[in-house]
């Protein structure tokens, strides 16, 4: 008995030792990347060429300064942060909006073609976004909107209600006879929604309001194809992209600082985040 009980500590002592050295590798594949661009901003030359193997020869701090003070026409991060701030701010706002409501909608109301949009938005979901560029394209350079940020903004709220699937699959599993005791007591729609819907769906909104941000915090397809030649409206993603080799620190500066912001969300957030998904994801 005492031989099977040391063989099967042993047998699990093992496995231990394996599951932890297996995460160790895949930590290290995942965090070196991250290492790499953390020590890559503090480079005293600030080009690519001048590393010894992976990193830079000598370190300084000069480099995060001239990021935020420095302004050349092709630098100039603080009028790109500022830009990306104003974007996704407002596109987070509007699209949170739109998204819970088209959700809610969609779960409590029952009406004509319902079944039908929905199977349409699955089937919308399908084909990758690329496909509809030149459409995109087009309709925003006759709407007078190239060039333009609250252009981006519009794309962006008005793209967003396609993905109410989740926040629909938690409104879902809310009983229906809240619904009905409110409405016994004379609530109309719109204050069952503020009063009772909207209380009982914090996490979802606030995992709404950070998946709403974090797109067009980081997208670059968009900002590339709508935002021209002027170099004032370029967001961070855009900028940091026309970034010359011998500026590779403040690119990396920049890929660093533009992380913070989404990082500090998510490790807040980050209860409200797995409360969201778990929710959307359960139907009663």
């Amino acid at each position: 008995m005492r031989k099977l009980d040391s063989s099967i500590r042993a047998k699990r002592f093992l496995d231990s030792v394996w599951s932890y050295l297996l995460l160790s590798i895949i930590a290290f594949i995942f965090l070196f990347p991250c290492v790499w661009l953390i020590t890559s901003s503090f480079s005293s030359t600030g080009s690519i060429y001048d590393y010894v193997g992976f990193f830079p020869k000598t370190f300084s701090f000069s480099t995060w300064i001239d990021l935020f003070t420095k302004k050349t026409p092709s630098c100039n991060y603080p009028v790109w942060l500022g830009n990306t701030f104003y974007v996704s701010i407002l596109s987070c706002i509007f699209s949170t909006i739109l998204v819970i409501l088209t959700a809610y909608t969609m779960s409590r109301f029952r009406f004509k073609s319902r079944k039908m949009m929905m199977k349409m938005t699955l089937l919308f979901g399908i084909f990758p976004t690329f496909m509809n560029m030149t459409a995109l394209f087009v309709i925003m350079t006759q709407l007078h909107l190239f060039n333009n940020l609250n252009g981006l903004i519009i794309l962006y709220s008005c793209s967003a209600p396609i993905g109410y699937l989740t926040q629909k699959g938690f409104f879902d599993t809310i009983p229906n006879s809240i619904y009905d005791a409110a409405r016994i007591d004379g609530a109309n729609n719109f204050q069952v929604f503020v009063k009772m819907t909207l209380p009982l769906s914090k996490a979802m909104i606030v995992y709404t309001a950070l998946t709403s941000f974090t797109f067009p915090w980081s997208d670059f397809i968009l900002p590339q194809m709508l935002l021209g030649g002027n170099k004032d409206n370029y967001t961070v993603a855009i900028g940091l992209n026309e970034m010359t080799d011998d500026m590779f620190s403040l690119f990396a500066a920049g890929s660093v600082f533009i992380a913070v912001p989404i990082v500090i969300l998510y490790f807040s957030l980050a209860k409200f985040l797995v409360n969201g998904v778990a929710a959307g994801a359960v139907k009663e």
